[in-house]
């Protein structure tokens, strides 16, 4: 299931802050692949995607990000990111969009490195999919 990860905050307003995020600690996977995305306009909905084995965690280290999650049962989850503490958790077989505030910047961490056969794009095919589960 989707969830929420804090991550440590170190630091002062005077002299700003940094935040860690280890695997044994806080990412709940090796992580094999980082990316992150920038320069989104607000009006585009990106991932629109599920992954049959990657697991990621995705964290705004700037502006808001909006991930709404659907799970195999169906349970919707909505998750604001707009600390960069935060992260969200997103296992595989979840379908997952983001939508984005302007100059927002997502960074991403994942368990597999990329392979187009690892994703499901097609939103009927991914409830087909795990409806056979």
């Amino acid at each position: 299931m989707p969830y929420l990860i804090d991550f440590p905050v170190i630091g002062e307003p005077e002299v700003g802050y940094i935040s860690v995020a280890e695997n044994s600690n806080h990412i709940p996977f090796e992580v094999k692949r980082v990316f992150w995305t920038y320069g989104t306009p607000e009006s585009i909905v990106r991932g629109r995607h599920a992954h049959y084995t990657t697991q990621q965690v995705i964290v705004a280290v700037a502006g808001r990000i909006l991930v709404t999650t659907e799970m195999a049962n169906g349970t919707i989850q909505l998750f604001v990111l707009e600390e960069p503490g935060k992260g969200v958790y997103i296992p595989p077989n979840v379908w997952h969009t983001m939508q984005y505030s302007a100059n927002a910047v997502q960074l991403v961490m994942a368990s597999t490195g990329y392979t187009e056969e690892d994703y499901i794009r097609d939103y009927a095919q991914f409830r087909k999919t795990w409806h056979r589960a």
